[in-house]
């Protein structure tokens, strides 16, 4: 733990240019040297991991230096030179082992003396749940939990201290469509439109925010489902035919999948959820009163997910932390007896399991035959305080045709390089629970996703005039999802004589159909644009090629890294390879003794505790296997035959496993005390705490049913309409509870289905329609 003797960073200034989904971020950074002596400041900082940094420059009195990109090894030694030599030098670089971790060093600054640090970089903004483009500029860096073995590699993060630094942050919007609204989860100045159409706008943070913790925005648009192109012209100083030089082209698609295959989801699946079970799980998912515990929010989910699988799936429940355990030994049949085996260990579920190491549990779940016609669908929740990222990611892009993953992102402080990377590499899509946010919801959407059909045979087919080529900057599209964003990056070759119009054509097949996309587009290119879709087309090659050098599949490593070195010095965007370095060559002053050095402190979630020690053994069981004192499987242990299908579970068999102990939770949300009493078939059935649900007493909720009507069916109807009439805005969360429910009713084939409707709705003061039930 450092003791923080002064803090030369005094304060963070952001301005935020939002155009379209894309948005461009410059941060100043002012330090002053307080001390004696001269001083050398590092700082270890979070970015998004798709952040493509494009500029960095430090400005001392009225001098300013724009940081050139180097070769990292370079850049170090040039810095180290500097500063021992008593000149003025700034180092900015990306870590070794995680994309979304910067280190930032300030040499040799003089007593009293200023410095402004610019770093500007530009982001796509993701899509929420509720249409929302998100932006988050994170303040909070969690330490990241690393193995003693490996640690001696990983940068050193301090521990929670007081932010002393504040923010400042205004926001510039202009957009092709009509801004709606921009929400925050921090105080905002009213929103201004500086146009009559509503396409301009601004607005500020208010004044006096410290920035202890992630600052997110939220922006809506009339309609942002919506497919477009975007032309840039290239730099008028860069060679024509480099990516620099010639037109950038970013698409945007919306797939349209066809109504008649998306009528029904598929049920045929097999789920597999990974929960982080580790010691900062305990966490407050925010500051606000009545803040869930981050395990407790995840147990909420669980509960959920299951109620919502559809029979016929396979499914299994892993945690992990030092060390991982499964509820069964292999994916179990989706029934009424596992679902509920399952809900009573998750009711146990605690953040007990130390670490995180979520590489073991990974590869042992890979380890599992996946079962024909029942594609795995992999959703992992953690809070990605990880320092093998990389690794990690290698093993998910290994097994890319065997599964889709669902990641999601918990807390304030998850890495975004985890997160986003397992989904992107897993051919699945990412989520983000921050602050105030119900993870439910954006669970839902991802189960959506999961149930979707898997698209295959992707292709991308150019049509542009003749002297014109596209070439495609983009790794092929791997994944393609109804409502969600696909984004495809090419570089434009070549001129047309006359014609300035051109089309790309996606298509794929769905569930055996063949389906296709298409988009015009203008090859005229817009002006005032700033590179953006330029430097975002190079970060996009150069992570790909990245992960290619990781994978060490090409001929050539060395050959890879000096392609992503000279890309990356081309276009003036960081990589993993190359630094941002300035020296100020006419500041040289003499230095006496070893330079003094302050790390600057860097938010931690909620008084958070260092990073975490060596593994904790813990006792945890694999069924059926023997297991090492993390309770990982012993090599060889788990076989690799094709699996057989499994064995059927009795309720006696799992009445003889010891029970654990559950301490008295606080009353449930009535939504989920709604959920958590359904079959796993869909139905309920008529007792007194269905009744509680609706505020009424067993008797009154018997007396008006139908005599014609079955109690389940009744108890089913009653939850249906409740559904309906008063938690319609928390749809997205029982929508696939209430599908279950009403293709059960359907299946009854009940009589006086409409009178049980009508009664249902005098019971609870409401006016359902049947076919607003769906049955």
């Amino acid at each position: 733990m450092f003791v923080f003797l002064s803090v030369p960073l005094k304060s963070i200034s952001v301005q935020l240019h939002v155009r379209d989904h894309v948005a461009s971020v410059h941060s100043s950074l002012q330090y002053v040297n307080e001390e004696d002596r001269p001083l050398e400041a590092m700082f270890v900082f979070p970015l998004p991991a798709d952040a493509a940094i494009c500029h960095f420059s430090a400005k001392i009195g009225e001098q300013e230096i724009v940081a050139e990109v180097q070769d990292k090894e370079s850049a170090r030694d040039q810095y180290d030179d500097a500063v021992s030599s008593g000149q003025q030098a700034f180092l900015l670089e990306e870590s070794d082992e995680s994309s979304d971790v910067f280190r930032l060093s300030v040499g040799c600054l003089s007593p009293g003396q200023n410095a402004s640090i610019t770093i500007v970089y530009v982001i796509e903004l993701s899509i929420q749940v509720d249409h929302a483009l998100r932006f988050c500029l994170p303040a909070v860096l969690n330490p990241r939990y690393t193995p003693a073995a490996s640690a001696a590699s990983v940068p050193e993060v301090s521990s929670a201290c007081v932010i002393p630094y504040t923010l400042s942050l205004s926001v510039d919007v202009r957009s092709s469509d009509r801004i709606s609204r921009l929400e925050s989860s921090c105080p905002l100045d009213p929103l201004e439109f500086l146009d009559a159409q509503h396409t301009h706008a601004m607005v500020n943070l208010s004044a006096g925010h410290r920035f202890d913790k992630d600052v997110e925005l939220l922006l809506y648009y009339e309609n942002t489902h919506r497919s477009t192109a975007v032309v840039e012209a290239g730099a008028a100083a860069a060679q024509s035919g480099s990516l620099m030089g010639d037109p950038a082209l970013m698409i945007s698609l919306y797939p349209e999948f066809p109504a008649e295959v998306m009528s029904s989801l598929a049920s045929q699946r097999e789920f597999v959820f990974l929960v982080d079970r580790s010691g900062s799980m305990s966490w407050k998912m925010h500051h606000g009163k009545g803040a869930q515990k981050r395990i407790e929010s995840a147990r909420d989910t669980l509960l959920l997910l299951l109620k919502s699988l559809p029979m016929g799936c396979y499914f299994n429940i892993y945690g992990f932390g030092s060390c991982f355990e499964c509820f069964f030994p292999q994916s179990v049949v989706y029934s009424e007896v596992t679902m509920e085996e399952a809900l009573r260990r998750v009711k146990s579920m605690s953040a007990d399991m130390g670490g995180t190491e979520i590489l073991q549990p990974l590869k042992h779940i890979y380890s599992q035959p996946c079962y024909p016609d029942h594609p795995r669908q992999l959703f992992v929740f953690t809070d990605g305080e990880v320092w093998n990222t990389k690794e990690v990611l290698d093993l998910v892009k290994s097994q890319t045709f065997s599964h889709r993953c669902f990641s999601f992102g918990i807390g304030e402080g998850a890495s975004t390089a985890l997160v986003t990377g397992m989904a992107r590499e897993g051919s699945g899509h990412a989520q983000f629970i921050t602050g105030t946010d119900r993870m439910q919801p954006k669970v839902m959407q991802s189960l959506r996703f999961a149930l979707q059909p898997a698209v295959d045979d992707i292709s991308v087919d150019w049509t542009v005039p003749e002297g014109v080529m596209v070439d495609m900057l983009s790794p092929p599209i791997s994944a393609l999802f109804q409502g969600q964003r696909a984004l495809i990056y090419a570089q434009i070759k070549g001129q047309s004589s006359g014609e300035t119009e051109g089309a790309v054509t996606v298509k794929y097949r769905l569930k055996d159909q063949p389906v296709t996309n298409q988009l015009q587009f203008t090859l005229k290119p817009k002006e005032d644009t700033g590179l953006t879709i330029h430097r975002l087309a190079a970060r996009s090659v150069i992570r790909s090629l990245e992960l290619q050098e990781q994978a060490g599949r090409a001929s050539g490593v060395e050959n890879i890294r000096s392609r992503i070195v000279e890309l990356s010095v081309q276009a003036g965007v960081s990589s993993v390879h190359t630094a941002f370095i300035s020296v100020n060559k006419d500041s040289k002053q003499t230095v006496k003794g070893p330079l003094l050095q302050r790390r600057v402190p860097t938010g931690l979630m909620f008084g958070g505790s260092a990073a975490y020690g060596a593994p904790m053994p813990i006792n945890c069981i694999v069924f059926g296997a023997p297991m090492n004192m993390c309770g990982m499987a012993a090599p060889g242990a788990l076989g690799s035959a094709r699996r057989a299908r499994p064995p059927a579970y009795s309720s006696a068999q799992f009445k003889r496993s010891k029970q654990p102990t559950v301490e008295p939770e606080p009353r449930m949300d009535p939504l989920l005390r709604l959920v958590s009493l359904q079959k796993a078939a869909g139905c309920w059935e008529l007792n007194a705490a269905l009744a509680d649900v609706f505020g009424k007493t067993e008797d009154e909720v018997t007396n008006h049913r139908p005599a014609q009507v079955d109690g389940s069916v009744w108890a089913t109807v009653l939850a249906l309409i409740w559904l309906r009439a008063y938690k319609l805005d928390q749809r997205v969360e029982w929508q696939f509870v209430a599908m279950k429910a009403a293709s059960w009713v359907r299946s009854q084939k009940p009589d006086g289905l409409s009178q049980c409707v009508c009664e249902g709705n005098m019971l609870l003061g409401s006016q359902v329609t049947e076919d607003a039930l769906g049955i």
